[in-house]
């Protein structure tokens, strides 16, 4: 059984989430009261830890997390996976009334073509793309920058409606096909992914397979010690999702253009 290592540098997710429980004015308790000790570096209870298993694929594409306001703080939030994976994850809270200007550097930054992730079917036909430009189509050598709501359901539609400097940005409307796999927290539409999913589909679609598969399996590696934890029962290490991780990990990486 792996043990726990050093949690690493703290990426864009948890610095959120520093930020946001020193603007707290009573502790953040997750649903069910207090759990006692977890981990800094994934969340979860010590005899849980994942810290060892922690994946990092090298990516051309980037993420960016724009957050509601109590999602850095909750355990189950797979936003906090999505920037273990890949490297250029950046996150930022989310206020109606105003926007970090580092959010806006970002988005105006020459080498990155954004993409904001939300269902076609509420948006401006003219604003849908399906797919995403390939270097050597797009011309220009850009880097996908795929924009996600992280929040539930009704805050996101909330969020993309009242976030002006989101309007002229072309929408990504994902095409799945499977169902979602997802267990901590469920939309009753099956067509409605938590947030790791629709980055590890996102990947998947900028031609990086390798990282769409090790930060799904992740997911999943995730969600069994969550559930083992929540149930008291110890995680199985050699289980179907450890080894789906495994081999992720292991496979030979995707050449990046």
């Amino acid at each position: 059984m792996p043990t726990a290592g050093a949690p690493a540098t703290p990426h864009a997710v948890s610095r959120l989430r520093t930020a946001r429980l020193a603007r707290s004015a009573k502790p953040f308790m997750a649903r069910g009261g207090i759990k006692g000790e977890r981990c800094p570096g994934c969340r979860l209870v010590p005899s849980h830890c994942l810290c060892a298993l922690h994946p990092v694929v090298p990516t051309r594409a980037g993420m960016c997390l724009l957050m509601a306001d109590i999602e850095p703080l909750k355990p189950s939030n797979t936003g906090w996976l999505i920037a273990d994976v890949v490297p250029d994850t950046f996150a930022f809270g989310w206020a109606r009334t105003e926007v970090d200007p580092a959010l806006l550097t970002l988005l105006a930054d020459p080498q990155w073509a954004p993409y904001v992730v939300f269902p076609g079917e509420f948006v401006a036909p003219e604003r849908v793309v399906t797919q995403v430009a390939a270097p050597a189509r797009a011309g220009d050598g850009k880097r996908p920058l795929f924009i996600l709501l992280d929040a539930t359901w009704a805050e996101a539609r909330k969020m993309f409606r009242k976030s002006p400097y989101l309007a002229q940005l072309p929408v990504l409307s994902l095409q799945p096909e499977q169902i979602s796999r997802y267990q901590l927290r469920r939309s009753h539409r099956t067509d409605h992914f938590c947030t790791a999913e629709v980055a590890a589909l996102c990947l998947d679609l900028a031609g990086e397979p390798q990282a769409g598969e090790t930060l799904q399996a992740y997911l999943d590696v995730f969600t069994h010690h969550y559930l083992q934890s929540k149930h008291q029962l110890p995680p199985d290490w050699l289980g179907e999702a450890h080894a789906r991780l495994r081999a992720a990990r292991t496979a030979p990486p995707t050449a990046l253009p």
